[in-house]
């Protein structure tokens, strides 16, 4: 598989980064909006923004999600609901259970 090529970007804010692929993120704005205490200095940056973009800020909010509904979110994989699970129970929550039919 060929390497792509990074090409130098300056995002709105002024910072100057390299990336190869077509996302717009600024990595270094990413890094100044990350939590530094909640949950979500827990997950990476896409599931940060998945869930914000969801309006899902708090553990009370997460709790009214099935473990199924979140992993359609784009930037959302497997590997990130075992690490929202242990948030959850640590603070005496859990995920929204899937409706028996």
């Amino acid at each position: 598989m060929a390497k792509l090529e990074k090409s130098e970007r300056i995002c709105i804010r002024g910072h100057k980064y390299f990336k190869s692929s077509d996302c717009l993120v600024c990595p270094i704005c990413e890094n100044v909006r990350k939590p530094q205490e909640s949950f979500l200095s827990k997950v990476s940056a896409p599931v940060r923004r998945a869930l914000e973009n969801k309006g899902i800020t708090d553990l009370e909010e997460l709790s009214h999600w099935r473990k199924k509904d979140l992993l359609n979110l784009h930037g959302i994989g497997p590997a990130t609901i075992p690490v929202l699970e242990r948030e959850l129970i640590a603070s005496g929550l859990k995920f929204k259970q899937p409706a028996l039919n």
